[in-house]
């Protein structure tokens, strides 16, 4: 198996199968081989090695966030007091037990140490969430919102972009 480091060897099936996976993550093995140009058996190797190679960490369901009544999206930049290995350890830790959190980044370039990524039903749930969990999370000091107004696009990783 390769080292996290290392960059795989991926050839024009490889790069075609991450591609429809990411796409369609619930395609029949014999259709995914139709479309690549393979028979079933090399392509069901080929997706077996690239999963056990750690280039397919998973699969997943893509939900309707609004049909389900999450119809905020927040971008939120936290600054935290100290930076040290302790106080991250704790927020990562705190806002990994916040399911409203769908994501959580280490950032630098700004004024801030974490970017987040919040779903919530609407503003009073977003300011439940903010004065009663994330601000009282130790260390955070200052916490920027921005209210997304709509999704342009969204995909997944670009397996050949060079």
């Amino acid at each position: 198996m390769p080292q996290q480091s290392e960059k795989p060897t991926l050839d024009r099936y490889d790069h075609a199968i991450l591609d429809i996976l990411q796409r369609q993550g619930r395609i029949s093995n014999q259709e995914l081989a139709d479309r690549i140009g393979l028979s079933p058996s090399p392509c069901l190797r080929r997706v077996k090695a690239l999963e056990e190679n750690g280039l397919i960490t998973g699969y997943r369901a893509l939900v309707d966030a609004k049909r389900l009544g999450l119809n905020l999206m927040v971008l939120l930049h936290i600054s935290m007091d100290r930076h040290t290995p302790e106080r991250f350890e704790n927020f990562e830790r705190e806002i990994a037990k916040l399911p409203q959190v769908l994501e959580c980044l280490i950032i630098t370039g700004q004024d801030a140490d974490y970017q987040l990524r919040v779903l919530v039903e609407d503003m009073d749930a977003y300011h439940d969430l903010l004065l009663h969990k994330i601000t009282r999370i130790a260390g955070v000091t200052g916490v920027h919102s921005s209210f997304v107004l709509r999704r342009v696009m969204e995909r997944g990783v670009a397996t050949d972009a060079r």
